[in-house]
């Protein structure tokens, strides 16, 4: 069995997170793409995060119409912060024997050696950037043959862009799936008075040295953290 594991705040999950997906599944040969919610992103500490059962609910309406796509709830239902390894490590007991392909933004790749247990997340999955065309990835550091790059289009749209003109009453038909814009208009979520979010300052996943944030928005807008 061969799964990806895309991890992200998803906030909004947005059709460049799909396309990734997708591509990713057909490049790597993979059976089955896992999203991943964050639970606690604490690297977000710029801006309020809307609650883990918003963006879990907008994942599932995402990606509920294909059959390859798979939503899992494991960092959601974790106390604490959300760390890619623990992330890898609850995935591989829930799936013995697979192999895991770890998809994220190329841009968060340069930081891994400062991920929390970075060596066991190398051993754990294979490690996919996807990118913008165009985009040049600094070495990591761990190797080319350990990281595998994929340009993505669909990726010139962000999460932070849709906040934005939802805030503004911009149009965000055909940047999110419609079930998606439907629950965004139904709950009121990206309204300047909007709550239902978690305190700022809280975290996501891509990884930094301990304590220090590094936010990235696209693919998956995941900030996992080290230390």
């Amino acid at each position: 069995m061969r799964l990806g594991v895309m991890g992200g705040t998803f906030d909004p999950i947005h059709v460049g997170h799909l396309v990734a997906a997708s591509e990713a599944g057909f490049l790597l040969g993979l059976d089955e793409v896992i999203f991943v919610p964050t639970g606690q992103p604490w690297q977000k500490g710029h801006r309020q995060v809307t609650a883990a059962s918003h963006r879990l609910t907008m994942c599932l309406r995402a990606t509920a119409d294909n059959p390859r796509f798979a939503v899992s709830r494991v960092d959601v239902d974790r106390p604490g912060p959300t760390y890619t390894v623990d992330t890898l490590r609850d995935l591989a007991a829930a799936h013995p024997g697979a192999h895991l392909a770890f998809i994220t933004g190329a841009d968060a790749l340069r930081g891994i050696l400062t991920w929390r247990d970075a060596d066991e997340v190398l051993r754990r999955a294979q490690l996919v950037g996807v990118t913008r065309p165009g985009h040049v990835l600094v070495d990591p550091g761990v190797g080319a043959d350990r990281v595998t790059l994929i340009d993505v289009p669909a990726l010139a749209i962000s999460s932070t862009d849709i906040r934005d003109r939802v805030r503004r009453g911009a149009p965000i038909d055909y940047l999110v799936p419609a079930e998606v814009a439907e629950y965004i208009t139904e709950q009121g979520l990206y309204q300047p008075d909007a709550g239902g979010g978690v305190a700022a300052g809280l975290g996501a996943a891509i990884e930094a040295p301990a304590g220090v944030g590094v936010a990235v928005n696209h693919p998956s807008g995941r900030g996992d953290s080290a230390g």
